[in-house]
């Protein structure tokens, strides 16, 4: 897949141009579902923040269904997954000394994620 040429993009931000596409599959995460950040390290592009990986969170929201950038970025299709918020504490990110009260929400690709025992 070819690079967006650059007299493409100011046109597409202000139409508010969206990678959303049609829900074919049910969500396999619902709100309140604990969930594990696959700890991967792959060789190319990744929406998957490193500081993330293998900590455990919990679902909050569906977003709904998003062609997954990681193919896209190198041509291998859309690949459509749905994108969950997921919340992690601060303590689980960083450790007992962040705060309690503390917290990140990171909206992920389906496939980031595994169910936590």
């Amino acid at each position: 897949m070819p690079a967006l040429p650059l007299e493409m993009v100011a046109p597409l931000l202000a139409t508010g141009a969206s990678t959303r596409m049609p829900d074919t599959e049910p969500p396999r995460f619902s709100p309140g579902d604990a969930v594990i950040a696959r700890n991967v390290h792959p060789l190319n592009h990744t929406r998957l923040p490193r500081y993330i990986r293998g900590k455990r969170g919990t679902v909050r929201a569906d977003n709904g269904t998003f062609s997954f950038n990681d193919t896209v970025a190198h041509g291998l299709g859309h690949e459509p997954q749905h994108v969950y918020s997921v919340r992690f504490s601060a303590q689980e990110l960083w450790g007992p000394q962040a705060s309690p009260l503390d917290s990140v929400y990171i909206d992920l690709f389906d496939r980031y994620l595994d169910p936590a025992p």
